[in-house]
């Protein structure tokens, strides 16, 4: 067998197959060595690949990876492959990226896919060394018997028996080879494998291409690459592992020396953390232990209290529901009868009925309860309240919080604030407030309550004035209004289907107020500038053909008057013009200015 044979076996060799017995003891798939074990299968590396983020995956394994976005390839087209040919065309295929599984980090992905990726080689000695290192016994790479190896060539990398290993030495060309017993290899636990040309299997590659910048075989020198410089790999290994070096002793090891320590800062702070959470929440148990017979005991008088308030409300409701049923009564009782008169009498019968029947609906129709739903106030409880964070005094010495509140509201106590309670003006928006209290005059604090406003005219049951009720959650109301017509009306104030002390109020509705639509003068002579057409609404005449007053003529007022009225008084309301037409028998206009 020639040398690149070997090398090819050899490396043939150096890629595992998936089986299940690769592991601690080559039973359970899972391999000892983490650097030769794949973090995704769990598996011993097939083919490892390097991301960007220098972890290292099996290629399949990286194939199988979710997409973290995908772009369109460039036009359709294929990628074409790196300088020199040293690699096989990419598919036509779209670029991916992922998550990395190890560091999670965004990685893309060459065209190419897996194939596209740097093979770790230092991963696949690992795995080499994890093959030798599991108790299967090494075969022999050279003779035709496989017989188990007890030599291994570090120039040819290849594992031979005994009489191989005594042939190895007695040619020309391999007498001078360092041949090693495989037994000290495994003491070791390290050993070198050469890395060989993709496109020519056996060659190893021993050049390195400056025009490329990638290491390549005696072939591909003298093929792909023979217009390129290429030199020995050890005589720029010096440049290019220096670069490394700088990188990881200048910088990045620096750097790694602060993240560590800032590791470790954050590490103590958390444990510090977690030993100071603990000291606190044993002295809350301590102090929650020493206050438990406390706030029970408190507890016991609130639930006491709330007792109390439930009894006195239960009856209020009692004697409510007592007086509603009463008027329920009443009204079904009425209509009952009107209904069964004018279904079932006679037209004598009902004419004769009619007096007390009208009588007894009407006055139900005006005083009885509104059945409109938002007359309607049910209680929903929310009179009372439980104020956690009021302090309630000390009970055995501890000091305690948690007071219960209980606000009725009461009408008597309610009060009402605002003009347009008692004046409004026609047109006019007019507003007032209603503030609800307790039994002791106090505010409520808090809105919800059903509060039915409705103004009607005296005079004019069929004119309403509709109302606005704008709840301010304080316990007080705003309401507002606009009149269309002058008059007296009557204001009802309910609240909880019951009036307010006071209720129902008088409201007085005055006339819009008509503004002057002309000019305060001295007279229309001179706020024309002597115009002849310009009239007034006093009763001054003016000789010369003049339509206006002037000064000392003939029922000039004497004093600075309207021009649209005639009134002397600048802060009034403008006369209708059935005063003015008495004052003035010929009819005027108002005087414009020029």
């Amino acid at each position: 067998m020639s040398l690149s044979n070997q090398k090819e076996s050899v490396a043939q060799s150096l890629k595992p197959t998936a089986k299940p017995d690769s592991s601690e003891d080559n039973r359970t798939g899972v391999a000892v060595n983490g650097r030769a074990t794949c973090r995704v299968c769990k598996r011993l590396y097939r083919d490892p690949r390097i991301l960007p983020c220098l972890h290292t995956f099996c290629a399949d394994c990286i194939e199988r990876l979710e997409p973290f976005s995908v772009s369109a390839a460039a036009n359709g087209t294929r990628t074409p492959p790196p300088p020199g040919g040293c690699a096989s065309p990419s598919r036509e295929r779209a670029a991916v990226t992922v998550l990395c599984p190890e560091c999670d980090s965004e990685v893309d992905i060459p065209p190419s896919g897996a194939d596209g990726l740097t093979t770790d080689h230092l991963a696949l000695d690992e795995v080499f060394v994890e093959t030798l290192m599991s108790d299967k016994s090494v075969v022999c790479d050279l003779c035709s018997e496989g017989g188990d190896a007890e030599k291994r060539c570090e120039v040819c990398c290849v594992n031979l028996c005994e009489f191989c290993s005594q042939a190895h030495r007695r040619q020309k060309r391999t007498a001078s080879h360092t041949v090693q017993c495989v037994q000290e290899l495994k003491t070791q636990g390290r050993l070198s494998r050469p890395v060989l040309c993709s496109l020519h299997p056996g060659q190893e590659l021993r050049l390195f291409c400056e025009a490329c910048d990638l290491p390549v075989c005696l072939e591909c020198g003298a093929t792909f690459h023979r217009d390129h410089r290429c030199c020995p790999a050890r005589d720029v290994i010096d440049v290019h592992g220096n670069r490394i070096r700088e990188l990881v002793a200048g910088r990045l090891r620096p750097r790694l020396e602060k993240l560590e320590d800032a590791l470790r800062k954050v590490e103590t702070s958390q444990e510090t953390l977690q030993a100071r959470v603990e000291a606190t929440a044993e002295e809350v148990r301590a102090f929650a232990r020493g206050y438990a017979s406390a706030v029970e005991a408190h507890c016991l008088s609130l639930l006491r209290r709330l007792e109390e308030l439930r009894v006195q409300r239960r009856n209020q409701l009692h004697l409510q529901r007592a007086q509603l049923q009463q008027a329920m009564s009443d009204a079904r009782g009425a209509v009952d009868f009107a209904d069964r008169l004018l279904s079932c009498g006679s037209d004598a019968e009902i004419l004769s009925a009619k007096g007390v029947t009208l009588r007894r609906l009407t006055g139900l129709a005006e005083t009885g309860y509104d059945p409109h739903p938002a007359t309607v106030a049910p209680d929903d409880g929310s009179s009372i309240s439980f104020v956690p964070g009021e302090r309630a005094g000390e009970v055995e010495g501890y000091p305690v919080v948690g007071v219960i509140h209980f606000k009725t509201l009461d009408l008597s106590k309610c009060t009402i604030h605002g003009e347009g309670l008692q004046q409004g003006r026609e047109g006019v928006r007019g507003h007032f407030s209603l503030v609800c209290r307790n039994s002791a005059g106090e505010q409520m604090g808090r809105g919800g309550e059903q509060v039915l406003v409705s103004i009607v005219h005296k005079e004019k049951k069929n004119c309403t004035v509709e109302t606005a009720v704008v709840d301010n959650s304080d316990g007080s109301y705003d309401v507002s209004y606009t009149p269309a017509e002058p008059g007296t009306y009557s204001v009802w104030v309910c609240v909880k289907t019951q009036h307010v002390k006071g209720s129902p109020f008088v409201l007085n509705v005055k006339r819009r107020f008509r503004r002057h639509r002309g000019t305060f003068h001295c007279c229309s002579f001179c706020s024309s500038g002597g115009s002849k057409e310009a009239r007034c609404g006093c009763p001054g005449t003016m000789p010369g053909g003049f339509k206006g007053c002037g000064h000392s003529h003939k029922g000039h007022p004497g004093k600075p008057h309207w021009s649209c009225c005639g009134s002397t008084v600048e802060q009034s309301e403008c006369l209708p013009q059935s005063v003015v037409a008495a004052v003035s028998p010929r009819g005027h206009i108002r005087t414009v200015e020029l």
